[in-house]
């Protein structure tokens, strides 16, 4: 029998992989894990449904949210990642020999266990000396920060659900204050290739540019 993995864009597009085995699924604290094995793009992680990664075409989000920011500010040295327990935007971070110190802020554990156990081309450098992992709200660790960091990668899912609370005003003006004078920060929001995706990343754009005095988007595709 045929096995596929179907994820919904709208109610009237769904997008769908042949899946030859599933290699992992667990129910965490926050959100149902899932990581496939497909002939086309390798292995597949999903949370709650929803692709976070395949190892195919990763590297076009990891290296586009990783390397724009790192060569803009070109002495940056302390980072924060929010998110992206997979491992990608660390893989990436730890290619600079310039940096000094990356603090991971991941949410759910399982995440981080599931891709060191199943997709080490992307946590491969999780146990770099200069990576500090922290396992908690990322709102909660943000409001402790200040003046602190050249450089804050939010690499969260899509801005629905577990991870509405990195799309609000009050985290934008946290991160804000956790940025050094020429810090930056750069968050995924998603494509805006549906109307009501394009619609969420104005949002969240109004939001950023009401605490950020220069605002700027680009795409990856």
């Amino acid at each position: 029998m045929e096995m596929w993995f179907s994820e919904f864009h709208t109610p009237d597009v769904k997008h769908s992989i042949r899946v030859n085995r599933q290699l992992y699924s667990k129910q965490s604290d926050y959100q149902r894990i899932d990581i496939f094995e497909t002939p086309e793009f390798g292995r597949v992680l999903t949370l709650d449904g929803n692709v976070m990664l395949t190892e195919r075409d990763e590297f076009i989000y990891d290296e586009m949210i990783t390397h724009v920011p790192m060569a803009v500010h070109r002495s940056a040295k302390d980072i924060l990642v929010i998110g992206a327990g997979d491992g990608g935007v660390v893989r990436e971070l730890t290619r600079y020999d310039r940096v000094e110190r990356i603090d991971l802020v991941e949410m759910d554990p399982q995440v981080i266990e599931a891709c060191r156990a199943y997709l080490p081309g992307n946590a491969c450098r999780m146990d770099d000396r200069r990576v500090h992992i922290y396992y908690e709200n990322a709102l909660k660790f943000i409001r402790r920060c200040e003046d602190e960091y050249d450089l804050i990668i939010v690499d969260s899912s899509d801005p629905f659900g577990p991870s509405e609370g990195l799309f609000t005003r009050e985290f934008y003006g946290n991160c804000f204050n956790a940025l050094r004078a020429d810090g930056i920060m750069v968050n995924q929001q998603g494509s805006p290739f549906y109307a009501e995706d394009a619609t969420a990343m104005q949002r969240s754009h109004k939001r950023i540019a009401s605490t950020f005095p220069i605002s700027k988007v680009y795409q990856a595709h």
